[in-house]
């Protein structure tokens, strides 16, 4: 008998068929609009490559302005040494991308750029060819170099002052050997300031040049005060003019903002010349209270003691 179908089972596969063309169309639909979205976002997302050694400027400026680095950590054997750093520009808020491969060193460099700089190049200009010339003088002025100069001269004429006082004190008819024994210690190191004022001179590039030393006294007996008071009397004032020399030279620094000459004078001499002058009036004044003969003698004894 043959078969023959129903309306029934004619409008049963119908239905059948509808529901399978529109489950097609709804995948064709879903899988479309997943294909337009990456398209979207692969538009949206600014590409680099960090194969590329090159610097870039990325168009869109970052509003922060601190610099950063990225370096790929699951990226392939190519990639493991290879670092993407992100700095902003000089001018601008845009950034730079600085990349770099990785070679023989296994540190990644983090977007170092050599470039001059404009800086470096004034002072390029500056270095002196000519061989007579420093090499290491900067911002150091004329009258700067003819102070420090003129406090070598004081500093070696007082160390002559007192190497004279020594001379007088360790005769054999004055034989004051305390007395004599200060002022050799005194004239050694005045003349080691001079030198330390030299060495500062060649440090900063400047020439010494040395000046004339007065002659000095070589007698120092006083008949009303004595020769010990007499000739303390003599070193404070020196000590005086030696300080108001340095407080000269330190207004001449300041005078041609030289900071680093100011902190030279201030550290290495002033402090220590307030100290002395202090240490040599106390002198004055014991010499005048114990007076000549054999108070002057108890007080050379007492700087003989003394280390």
């Amino acid at each position: 008998m043959p078969y023959l179908s129903s309306p029934l089972h004619h409008k049963f596969n119908t239905h059948k068929l509808f529901h399978f063309l529109s489950s097609v169309f709804l995948c064709f639909t879903l899988f479309f609009s997943l294909f337009l979205f990456e398209i979207m976002l692969l538009k949206t997302v600014p590409s680099c490559s960090l194969l590329n050694p090159h610097v870039e400027t990325l168009s869109s400026p970052l509003p922060q302005p601190s610099s950063f680095s990225f370096s790929p950590l699951n990226s392939s054997a190519a990639l493991a040494s290879s670092s993407l750093r992100f700095s902003p520009a000089k001018k601008d808020t845009n950034f730079v991308v600085c990349a770099s491969k990785g070679g023989a060193n296994s540190k990644p460099l983090i977007g170092v750029v050599f470039e001059p700089f404009e800086e470096v190049k004034k002072e390029l200009d500056l270095v002196p060819t000519v061989p007579q010339l420093s090499l290491a003088r900067q911002k150091y002025s004329d009258e700067c170099e003819a102070a420090i100069n003129e406090q070598i001269n004081v500093e070696y004429n007082v160390s002559y002052v007192y190497h004279a006082m020594f001379a007088y004190f360790d005769r054999d008819n004055v034989a004051l050997k305390g007395i004599a024994k200060f002022f050799k210690e005194s004239s050694e190191e005045e003349r080691d300031h001079a030198e330390k004022f030299m060495e500062y001179q060649n440090k900063r590039g400047g020439r010494v040049r040395l000046q004339s030393i007065v002659m000095p006294l070589s007698e120092f007996d006083h008949a009303e005060k004595g020769d010990a008071l007499y000739a303390m009397e003599l070193a404070l004032s020196l000590e005086k003019l030696t300080n108001e020399k340095l407080l000269n030279l330190y207004s001449v620094a300041d005078r041609n903002k030289d900071v680093q000459l100011a902190d030279f004078v201030e550290s290495e001499f002033l402090t220590e010349q307030v100290e002395a002058i202090k240490k040599i009036s106390e002198y004055v004044a014991q010499l005048r209270r114990v007076g000549k003969g054999h108070g002057t003698w108890h007080f050379d004894q007492m700087l003989l003691d003394e280390a």
